[in-house]
């Protein structure tokens, strides 16, 4: 199929002919309008021969030569050419996408400041919280083939990091490059959730599911994880929480290159086990072993998504082939360059 992107530049064509002829009448036009003389005056010339004069300077109009047409044509045809450019020609080449039935599984990971608390052990070493927050949400991304998987973070705001595909391993990657602290030290859980629901209730019912792993501590966003779970629930967007944290009072972080410990990092889990409920989903412990295993089975007891076909129009340009003609026109005209040359004719005395 083909279309032109920018239509509306065909209204320069008229552009050479309007300043040709239509400017030069609007501006005598306006120069007689200002010109207001003090006196009226006539002026008369005195001749003894006057007819021999006029004869003098009578002239004809000079006949145009063949040279003279081409040149304007060329002129029009290099303008009219560079004007079809300006408009962007392409043709649309139709790409149909089919995907399979699958789920649509939105993961929304806490990307603030507590994720870097050290309280897992992991080979006698301590470990924080997103190290094992990736070792978990790696995992289930790895096995959850033929889904669309998609990947939100959330600090002080919420970002769609990776949209709903095909493609795992490219969200497994992107996933494996996030730090703590890259969307903001806050926690906005509420906002994370919000932007998920928006995103899924564009999918067909059934299969929107959300897996959110946090610390169940909010105090940043506009939306309170109690409103983002109504809107899930509204929505029809199972949630699984995952929790990550210890229960211990004085919990280890990294801060400033140093190991400190603060009593402000605990995990509510009472929060988390509310969204999940809210929305018909489940909480579980990230350090469970059972927690992976026991989400995709229930995930797997949803409806899938129905195979659907998508058509796309991918534009191919063809501003090439009107450059081209430009060019040639250009090249043209040098073949020409007295092609609007006029006749001399001579005076005739008297």
């Amino acid at each position: 199929m083909f279309e032109f992107h920018w239509p509306w530049a065909a209204l320069l064509l008229p552009l050479p002919w309007l300043l040709r002829h239509v400017w030069p009448r609007l501006r005598s036009g306006a120069g007689e309008a200002h010109e207001a003389p003090a006196t009226e005056q006539r002026v008369t010339l005195r001749h003894p021969r006057i007819e021999a004069l006029a004869d003098a300077f009578q002239t004809r109009r000079p006949r145009r030569r063949l040279a003279g047409w081409v040149y304007e044509a060329l002129l029009a045809l290099l303008w009219a050419a560079l004007v079809v450019a300006l408009m962007r020609p392409q043709w649309l080449e139709p790409y149909t996408e089919i995907s399979r039935p699958g789920y649509d599984l939105m993961v929304a990971v806490d990307a603030s400041h507590s994720m870097e608390a050290l309280d897992f052990t992991v080979g006698g070493r301590q470990v924080s919280r997103m190290a094992v927050v990736k070792g978990v949400i790696g995992r289930f991304i790895d096995h959850r083939e033929g889904d669309r998987v998609g990947l939100i973070l959330f600090g002080t705001e919420a970002f769609l990091l990776a949209p709903l595909t095909l493609d795992r391993q490219a969200v497994s990657r992107l996933l494996d490059g996030v730090v703590p602290s890259i969307a903001g030290p806050a926690t906005a859980l509420g906002d994370g959730i919000a932007l998920g629901v928006r995103t899924l209730r564009e999918r067909p019912t059934g299969s929107r599911v959300m897996v959110v792993i946090a610390d169940g501590d909010n105090n940043a966003g506009r939306f309170t994880p109690g409103e983002a779970a109504q809107l899930a629930r509204l929505a029809g967007v199972r949630i699984y929480v995952i929790g990550v944290g210890s229960r211990e009072e004085r919990i280890p972080i990294t801060e400033d290159g140093r190991i400190r410990y603060r009593d402000d990092l605990t995990m509510d889990e009472d929060a988390l086990r509310r969204i999940a409920e809210v929305t018909g989903g489940a909480y579980f412990r990230a350090t469970d072993t059972d927690a992976l295993e026991a989400i995709s089975t229930r995930i797997d007891a949803l409806e899938k998504t129905r195979a659907e076909a998508r058509t796309a129009y991918l534009p191919r340009p063809l501003f090439r082939w009107p450059i081209g003609v430009a060019l040639a026109a250009l090249l043209a005209l040098g073949l020409f360059p007295e092609g609007r040359r006029r006749l001399l004719v001579g005076a005739r005395g008297g």
